[in-house]
């Protein structure tokens, strides 16, 4: 807790430099806009909380999480009915910080959400609430934080397991739009960039950055089906790799159709292999947690070349393998990328619920400047809102889910192990949130052809 409250010290800190709407900004920093400016110190709680469940899971920690009450009795047994002196309480007392931590920021999210519901414009009183007051918003946090340590066992990590679950699944196909809107946004700047400049350069790099994608794709398929199907119960992974093997080649090909290159210049292998890439690392991840060991060996094990050992009752289970941090890694840069992203693909708009945005106008570089020399944000949103405030609080919420998943590995707290173990639900909801991406990419590129009466450049 002495962590927690040293990194509160400094959000608070930082808090200031954002009281009120529109938000101040220092010398050093470019011209804004006001929406920007919330959607980054928003961001910026997420990040901090998540940091701070990160601390809250590293070895040496539970000597100090189990002196917080009800947590632990006795300092090796735990309090959950039924189960007591069954579980070390080194091996769970992380896992239930980080519960209540990522507990009390999907309280704090989507308390805004539902608060930011219909707000139309900066002139909503609400608006001063989106883009102001964050020492307040921030002692909010920390209050709903404290409250939620004091919250009984029973059966709460149960039960908020299950809506870690739904969480995650939903957010990983946000993450799915946002990585189709990053590949869309990035294949449309180059080939203007080859249009105005450089042409045979910027081609090339197109070209290499598409072939490095797939390359790294059929890599991971081959090591699926060398190192996670040589068990006899494995078949499920079989069908995974293969399944979306053939549906990356589909976009693939859908991608580079004379009718969806007509429809939508802009489109081609570049995004497809992205996302053919991430799907991949979906499937493994998705593969990682198997609770069967056979077909789900450690990277460890592969690197040594020895079985993957089976955990004894009890024995610490550790968050930070490949597949956990590769996670917060992507997740990092999405919740960066949902905050500071300005798309031209409308249909992406549209699921995001947000709106064109293309930067500063040169007026408003003027206005960011005022009469004393500081530089300020500009409010861009007294016409109308730029994004959705009660969708973005809803993402941050669910974000806050992923990441609770993601630092317990998915481990389910069941009655009936005495460590906490993998399960298949979060094995399904990986697979198929990675269908659904793949249908929503397929999406983007079919519907100008299909709907051909719609505009949407």
């Amino acid at each position: 807790m002495g962590a927690c409250m040293a990194l509160c010290s400094i959000a608070s800190c930082a808090s200031c430099l954002c009281g009120s709407a529109p938000c101040l900004l220092s010398g050093c920093c470019p011209s804004t806009y006001n929406s920007t400016v919330s959607r980054l110190a928003f961001s910026f709680l997420l990040l901090l909380g998540s940091l701070v469940s990160v601390i809250m899971i590293l070895p040496g920690m539970e000597a100090q999480l189990k002196k917080i009450p009800g947590f632990c009795v006795g300092g090796t047994s735990i309090t959950i009915p039924g189960i007591e002196n069954k579980v070390n309480c080194d091996v769970i007392v992380g896992y239930k910080s980080v519960y209540r931590m990522c507990f009390a920021m999907a309280c704090f999210f989507f308390l805004f959400s539902i608060i930011m519901i219909r707000v139309r414009s900066s002139k909503d009183p609400r608006a001063s609430l989106q883009n102001g007051f964050w020492f307040f918003k921030f002692l909010i946090l920390v209050g709903i934080t404290v409250g939620a340590f004091f919250i009984p066992d029973g059966t709460f990590n149960t039960v908020w397991f299950y809506f870690g679950v739904v969480g995650s699944f939903i957010f990983i196909i946000i993450q799915l739009i946002l990585l189709v809107d990053f590949s869309h946004t990035w294949n449309q700047s180059w080939l203007e960039n080859a249009e105005e400049g450089n042409s045979k350069c910027w081609f090339a790099a197109l070209l290499s950055f598409t072939v490095l994608h797939y390359a790294l794709a059929f890599s991971a398929v081959v090591l699926f089906y060398v190192y996670y199907t040589t068990g006899d119960d494995c078949t499920e992974h079989k069908i995974f790799i293969s399944l979306n093997l053939i549906f990356c080649i589909i976009i693939s090909i859908v991608a580079i159709l004379p009718k969806v290159q007509e429809a939508q210049p802009s489109s081609g292998l570049l995004q497809a292999s992205l996302i053919s890439l991430y799907t991949m690392y979906v499937t493994w991840s998705a593969m990682t947690n198997n609770p069967n060991r056979k077909c789900n060996p450690s990277l460890l094990s592969l690197v040594n070349n020895n079985p993957s050992p089976t955990p004894a009752p009890g024995q610490e289970v550790q968050w930070w393998d490949a597949q956990g941090i590769i996670g917060l890694v992507i997740f990092f840069f999405c919740t960066l990328y949902a905050s500071i992203r300005s798309s031209n693909n409308t249909q992406v708009n549209r699921l995001m619920q947000t709106e064109e945005n293309q930067g500063l106008a040169a007026d408003d570089h003027e206005a960011a400047m005022g009469e004393d020399g500081v530089r300020r944000a500009v409010d861009n949103e007294e016409d109308a809102v730029t994004y959705s405030y009660s969708f973005f609080h809803f993402s941050l919420c669910l974000a806050s889910l992923y990441i609770m998943m993601t630092l317990t590995n998915w481990y389910q707290p069941d009655a009936d192990y005495q460590a906490m173990q993998s399960s298949m639900p979060a094995v399904w909801v990986k697979i198929s949130s990675s269908w659904i991406g793949l249908a929503l990419y397929l999406w983007t590129l079919v519907a100008p052809v299909i709907l051909s009466n719609r505009d949407f450049n």
